[in-house]
């Protein structure tokens, strides 16, 4: 009924979907952490309150979307040592190391120091608090940095040589394997774009609160407009700069994979002088050509290349049967990009409204940032896909191809957990997320409790003091 292509498409669709589903937890704590590290050195700093009511709002959101990035992300390496067993086999000599210092400095740094973060200020004292909000906010940063060490290296292999009998990839320069040719591109892309996530889902929120209460300023807290200023600033500085990182790492993947350019190019055929920026068509790869085709003359080659006239290949010097898919690729892309653009307006429309003293006082803006509130989250999935599916056919480019990496599957076995996951998936982390959402849709208070408090008391009565709720509590400095 199945053959062994069906097996191996569902094992891929089923690492795909799994994969999605936790990349947008870590791509929201990465930046998180960091933000919540910030807000807790300026509460130090100044003794403004505002900033500690905003830790205390942000790290229970953390709290629930860290474990579910924990959760989600054991499952993927079950696959490894399933659906993709000859994988692991072939290249686990070299990736199985990074992959294990992945979890000696990066989760060990992140569960040892998170149970002080979130519980322990008025236990450790304030210093060894601080010390453990860094501690967390640099475990998700090396966190990103391994696993991304790994993922490059499938990209742009290097520093391993093959066994001639068991055809397994072998290290013979450690530094070359974990530092290879896209690595630094690709970790800056991808921290920044974290950053950038986490501005506008803060962003987001802070709008959201500010639209609501538009006609009594009086209603809005000052860590509301405090989380919306500070938004807004990471939101002016990474754009821009996100942008300038991303043009750096396609130049770099066009040196290394210039089939995955050539896809999110829609360059089928090769250009003697100057190619075109395609803004839209339709990929046709079966004719190879890209239907309904409207571009900028030279523009692509001024990008690449620098330069109008350059020249630049197309797939057209790609044998079919290496070619990714380019409809995939080539859409992803520009979702990437058409997000990453309009990140930019947001962050230059937000520098001119505080020109002019409007910034909390603009609800045009304020729907933007809303609306765009999501916005970081898709763009890392089409980033995701665009370099992932750019990859194919290969899981290890240019060595190993992805049908020689899977395990003897049985098509009806995957298809069957594919279906459990897509089931146990929606239904745990969609109820984890809906929480989320509802912690989200109240407002950052004045006295914002605890932690502690809302796992003591989940039932808050609105706009009462933290005396009120626990009249036999000691209020604590800052409270």
């Amino acid at each position: 009924m199945f053959d062994n292509a069906d097996a191996i498409l569902l094992a891929r669709i089923q690492f795909a979907f799994t994969v999605s589903f936790h990349f947008l937890f870590p791509a929201f704590t990465i930046g998180l952490a960091s933000f919540l590290a910030v807000l807790n050195g300026l509460w130090l700093w100044t003794k403004d309150s505002k900033y500690l009511d905003l830790f205390r709002y942000w790290v229970k959101i953390f709290a629930l979307a860290f474990a579910m990035g924990v959760v989600s992300g054991i499952v993927m390496s079950y696959q490894f040592g399933t659906n993709w067993s000859v994988f692991s086999d072939k290249a686990g000599p070299v990736i199985g190391g990074p992959m294990a210092y992945e979890v000696l400095s990066a989760f060990f740094l992140e569960a040892g120091f998170l149970g002080i973060m979130l519980f322990g200020r008025e236990r450790v004292g304030p210093t060894l608090h601080m010390v453990a909000c860094a501690a967390v906010a640099l475990g998700t940063a090396f966190s990103a940095f391994w696993i991304l060490s790994v993922n490059s290296w499938m990209h742009t292999p290097a520093g391993f040589e093959i066994d001639a009998a068991t055809g397994q990839f072998l290290p013979t320069d450690f530094w070359q394997v974990i530092f290879n040719p896209s690595f630094p591109y690709r970790l800056m892309h991808t921290v920044t774009a974290a950053y950038l996530t986490t501005a506008f889902i803060v962003g987001g929120v802070a709008a959201l609160h500010l639209l609501r209460h538009r006609h009594r300023r009086d209603r809005v807290s000052p860590a509301t407009r405090t989380m919306f200023s500070m938004a807004m600033w990471m939101a002016a500085i990474f754009a821009p700069v996100q942008i300038v990182l991303g043009d750096f790492h396609g130049i770099n993947t066009l040196e290394h994979q210039p089939a995955k350019v050539m896809a999110m190019e829609g360059h089928f055929e090769s250009h003697e002088a100057g190619a075109p920026l395609y803004l839209f068509g339709i990929p046709n790869q079966e004719e190879q050509r890209l239907d309904y085709a409207v571009g900028i003359p030279k523009l692509s080659s001024l990008i690449l290349k620098h330069d109008l006239n350059a020249p630049l290949a197309g797939l057209d010097t790609i044998p079919r049967e290496d070619q990714p898919p380019v409809a995939i690729v080539f859409w992803s892309f520009r979702i990437m990009v058409a997000l990453g653009f309009a990140m930019l307006g947001i962050g230059l429309w937000s520098l001119w409204a505080r020109w002019r003293g409007v910034l909390h006082d603009s609800p045009m803006l304020h729907r933007a940032a809303l609306a765009m509130a999501p916005s970081g989250l898709i763009a890392v999935l089409a980033g995701w896909v665009t370099t992932e599916v750019g990859r194919q056919p290969f899981t290890v480019y240019g060595y190993l191809r992805t049908a020689d990496s899977a395990a003897p599957l049985d098509a009806a076995a995957v298809g069957a957990s594919l279906i459990a996951f897509i089931v146990v998936y929606f239904a745990v982390f969609g109820a984890g997320t809906y929480y989320i959402l509802r912690l989200m849709n109240r407002a950052p208070s004045s006295n914002e409790p605890r932690l502690k408090d809302d796992l003591d008391s989940p039932i808050r009565t609105a706009g009462t003091t933290p005396a009120q709720q626990h009249p036999t509590r000691r209020i604590q400095p800052g409270e």
